[in-house]
């Protein structure tokens, strides 16, 4: 379930920064897995985000071509 307070376009910018900082730094095991969490966690969100509005795109779509049969 996406949160209310819930930001694609702030989400997939996190989603590079704990790509990167799992690429680039010196991190600890715990801090790298807590990072890969954190960053599944907001992956899934994102999906879910989008196949929500894909979902949105084919009613509306879908309710646009009935009006015009």
């Amino acid at each position: 379930m996406i949160s209310k307070d819930f930001n694609f376009e702030k989400s997939i910018k996190e989603l590079e920064q704990i790509a990167i900082a799992l690429e680039n730094e010196q991190l600890s095991l715990d801090e790298s897995i807590s990072l890969f969490e954190k960053g599944v966690k907001l992956s899934k969100e994102c999906s879910q985000y989008l196949e929500n509005a894909k979902q949105k795109i084919v009613l509306l779509t879908e309710a646009e071509d009935e009006n015009n049969d």
